[in-house]
């Protein structure tokens, strides 16, 4: 018998005793997770609104309906793409706070990284309607105190909506750096000694050895905490529902979650509001399986 084809049985009893270990879990997760989508999907193929809900109106079936009303509304896709755009900033700041942070992690004194740390997760630990309130009075437009130390009193923050954005996203990169400091921290630290030592005697500059030396061992590390991020931030509600009051004036800081939550419970639009939650969860299946993928790579790589 091969070599090969041991292998090959070996993995395939290793797989079959770990899928035995996951099943209770997974049928947990199967009964938690798989009945509100099965009902999310079917309320989404239906006309249901207030009075389906308070029994004056009887059930109407859409199929598609809402979905192709969806598609066709100009809204959904200037929502979408402030979706995207927004995720997308959250996402490099992230990443480039959190690396910058962990960098400095390992060049300073044990006493120093511990403060920086602790207050780290301090930011970390904040529940999300706790740190919006707090990053909003900050910003108050007569009592902030960033307006009192710029001499800006009076200068609102969320009216413009670009300024609201980017005030928005300044909160959720504070609370989501150090999950990455945290990580980055840990991938450096098992970084061997002497590989650095080796290419600092080959003659590599500080740049040249972060470039091609540490970056390249930190990069399964790198891959999984930007697509965590990526989840994380394309489907924020809290902070953009706190921060600008609902979707900011006239709905022009809106996000899918947002959306989908002003459609199903403002507008009473049930069916609307669960066909973006649809939407918004095919997407994030994606994501998700974009996420695993990275995680199997990993794992053959290491």
């Amino acid at each position: 018998m091969s070599q090969q084809v041991v292998r090959t049985r070996f993995r395939r009893g290793d797989g079959r005793v770990a899928y035995a270990y996951l099943a209770p879990a997974l049928l947990v997760l199967a009964g938690l997770l798989g009945y509100p989508i099965y009902q999310l999907v079917l309320i989404s193929l239906f006309d249901y609104g207030q009075e389906q809900v308070s029994g004056g109106a009887a059930l109407e079936f859409l199929g598609l309906g809402n979905y192709r009303a969806l598609l066709s509304d100009s809204q959904f896709w200037t929502v979408l793409a402030q979706t995207v755009g927004f995720a997308a900033v959250c996402v490099l700041g992230t990443l480039l706070v959190g690396t910058a942070l962990a960098v400095l992690s390992t060049r300073v004194r044990t006493w120093a990284r511990t403060l920086l740390f602790l207050a780290a997760l301090g930011a970390w630990a904040t529940p999300a309607v706790a740190g919006s309130t707090i990053w909003l009075f900050l910003f108050d437009a007569n009592f902030g105190f960033v307006n009192e130390v710029l001499g800006t009193t009076g200068f609102s923050w969320t009216y413009d909506r670009w300024i609201a954005f980017g005030l928005v996203a300044a909160q959720v990169i504070w609370c989501s750096f150090p999950f990455v400091m945290v990580t980055l921290y840990a991938g450096i630290k098992a970084i061997p000694v002497e590989v650095v030592e080796a290419a600092a005697l080959d003659g590599a500059s500080t740049w040249r050895t972060a470039r091609s030396v540490i970056l390249p061992l930190l990069r399964p590390l790198l891959l999984i905490v930007t697509i965590q991020s990526i989840i994380w931030d394309f489907k924020v509600f809290t902070q953009i529902y706190v921060m600008t009051n609902g979707g900011g004036i006239a709905g022009r800081n809106l996000v899918l979650n947002v959306y989908a939550y002003q459609q199903a419970f403002a507008a009473s639009q049930y069916g609307m509001g669960a066909a973006i939650g649809v939407v918004m969860t095919a997407l994030l299946l994606l994501i998700t399986f974009g996420y695993l993928r990275a995680l199997r790579r990993t794992g053959e790589e290491l």
